[in-house]
């Protein structure tokens, strides 16, 4: 699914919330983050668009991040060291993000736990299982050769 400032918009429709100047700003910089498959931190995210519209508040930045992310068009990213960043991966098929722990470079990663281990998880802890997120650290190639 490509992801557009009109995707993106429609969401916030669907959620009944009205196409407003801050909406229609935040849809087309995530848009724009899509194309350039760069990840963001909402403060980062609030501050860009704080450059075109200086009213901005950073609560509604955060409440759509919130928003996109709760709808799936954006994936909250760990890293190593506790923080996070989002990435507009926009409902894609499941999958999960490897973090280079110097670089801080995401890579999307399609492999997952197997069925049969969340079988067993669910089976010994009585659980029904309604989702999961599987969170990879390592050091990408390039920092390891430099």
């Amino acid at each position: 699914m490509a992801i557009s400032t009109d995707s993106i918009l429609s969401v916030f429709e669907r959620k009944g919330l009205r196409n407003t100047r801050p909406r229609r700003l935040i849809a087309e910089k995530l848009a724009a983050l899509a194309m350039a498959e760069r990840d963001f931190s909402t403060d980062d995210l609030w501050l860009e668009l704080k450059a075109d519209d200086p009213d901005l508040g950073r609560s509604t930045v955060f409440r759509a991040v919130d928003l996109l992310t709760e709808q799936g068009i954006l994936d909250r990213v760990a890293f190593a060291d506790g923080t996070h960043r989002y990435r507009v991966c926009g409902g894609e098929p499941h999958h999960h993000h490897i973090t280079c722990v110097q670089c801080h470079r995401v890579v999307e990663v399609e492999a997952c736990i197997g069925a049969e281990v969340l079988l067993a998880i669910e089976s010994s802890t009585d659980f029904t299982l309604e989702g999961h997120s599987l969170e990879l650290f390592g050091r990408c190639r390039d920092c390891r050769m430099g």
